[in-house]
């Protein structure tokens, strides 16, 4: 949309200017006729100082964090570097923010001097911004309206090119599987195997590059002058799987090409990348797929921070589907048994819930999380051995990952 190129005052200096020249014809009053000529001509003055005279002018952004989580916010600090022959007076800036960011990304913008001595000149503007949604989300340009010295005149620069905020799915804290039986619960799982075993009875291999610090046997390492990691703790790492169903006929057909937009995806999103940082905090090597097998990011290892971090970052424009089906799910865990099994999915009826009844049997702890349960579905499963709850944007998820893990358990793989 264009502005007007006059102020208020211009404007009127313009029709004081008509004015005068009219009534200096009419009346025959020279003196009006010397008034209108010099209104125009302080008027295009003023134009000619906003539009003719060049300046440069550059624009970088900082974020702080880089990356902000859905529900979370950001610092940014917007650095402008002019350079300009002509002083400038005060002027307003903003920023221009996509959907699913919100903040006050607007101002004043400092007067300036004549850069001919000085050089180049440079404005800080800072501000915070809300990540409503998540996604990659464009920050910018940058707009300043700036008006000339005698106020008359005005023009809106836009500096600059967009640049990408990272906005990653929620990552809620659940509860921990402490409670749990020791073949099932991931703290308590490694302290039951690792019962009974002091560090001398540990098998101590050398170490090499890859193997977790956590593993350095500190007084083999001291006794043989150089690194020796524990053979048997890297050995008894237990697994975990987390399976996102990502199906589109599941959830909102926005799923399908936005992040952000349905409401259901993005609870679904948010479960998986919170159900991943807890298994791989409780000490869980954790595998991430779709329903089909493949892996929406490398496996996890226990307590590697770093990596749910990366996978939050991935999961920032993960989108849904159209491909996979349970059934596929089902065969893929046929004659094997796995360790913790947390299924999320949207949509869930009673004809899911046979589908899924088999698996029971091939896990130490299937959980299952579903956005959008029909009728007695979740029953169904929950009879079957599943550990089920409902999850959604509005409610709390940490709350219904409780609810799940602390129903007495009615089975136990070994």
């Amino acid at each position: 949309m264009r502005v007007w190129p006059l102020t208020a005052r211009g404007t009127g200096a313009v029709l004081l200017g008509i004015l005068c020249f009219i009534l200096a014809h009419a009346l025959h009053l020279t003196e009006l006729l010397y008034v209108s000529v010099l209104l125009f001509a302080v008027v295009a003055a003023s134009l000619a100082i906003l539009y003719l005279v060049r300046r440069t002018e550059t624009v970088t952004r900082a974020f702080r964090p880089d990356v902000a989580p859905a529900g979370g916010e950001t610092h940014v600090r917007v650095q402008v570097d002019i350079r300009a022959p002509l002083p400038s007076a005060q002027a307003k800036w903003s920023d221009k923010l996509a959907p699913g960011l919100h903040g006050a990304a607007q101002g004043e913008f400092p007067a300036l001097g004549s850069g001919l001595g000085s050089g180049a000149q440079r404005v800080e503007l800072d501000y915070v911004v809300q990540a409503e949604r998540r996604g990659i989300r464009p920050v910018g340009p940058l707009s300043v309206t700036s008006t000339d010295p005698f106020g008359f005149a005005r023009r809106r620069h836009v500096i600059g090119d967009p640049v990408p905020l990272t906005v990653t799915p929620a990552v809620i804290d659940l509860g921990a599987l402490d409670e749990l039986p020791g073949s099932v619960g991931g703290s308590l799982h490694s302290e039951t195997n690792e019962l009974g075993q002091g560090a001398d009875n540990l098998i101590p291999r050398m170490y090499v590059p890859g193997d977790s610090m956590r593993r350095i046997h500190w007084r083999a390492s001291a006794h043989r002058d150089e690194l020796m990691v524990r053979q048997e703790e890297q050995e008894s790492t237990p697994e975990a799987t987390v399976v996102f169903d990502r199906g589109v006929r599941r959830y909102a057909p926005e799923s399908l090409v936005t992040p952000g937009e349905d409401p259901g995806f993005e609870a679904a999103v948010s479960a998986c990348a919170s159900a991943v940082a807890r298994l791989s905090s409780e000490g869980y090597v954790v595998t991430v797929m779709d329903i089909d097998g493949s892996q929406l990011v490398e496996r996890i290892d226990s307590e590697d921070h770093a990596a749910v971090d990366e996978m939050a970052v991935s999961f920032a424009s993960l989108t849904a589907r159209r491909e996979g089906t349970l059934e596929d799910l089902v065969h893929l865990f046929l004659g094997t048994t796995t360790g913790p099994l947390v299924v999320i999915t949207g949509r869930f009826d009673e004809a899911d819930a046979e589908t899924l009844m088999p698996l029971v049997h091939h896990s130490t702890l299937p959980i299952l999380l579903t956005v959008s349960p029909q009728g007695q579905a979740l029953a169904h499963v929950a009879e079957a051995g599943w550990r089920a709850a409902a999850i959604s944007v509005e409610s709390d998820l940490s709350d219904a990952w409780i609810a799940a893990i602390d129903r007495e358990a009615d089975h136990v793989v070994s």
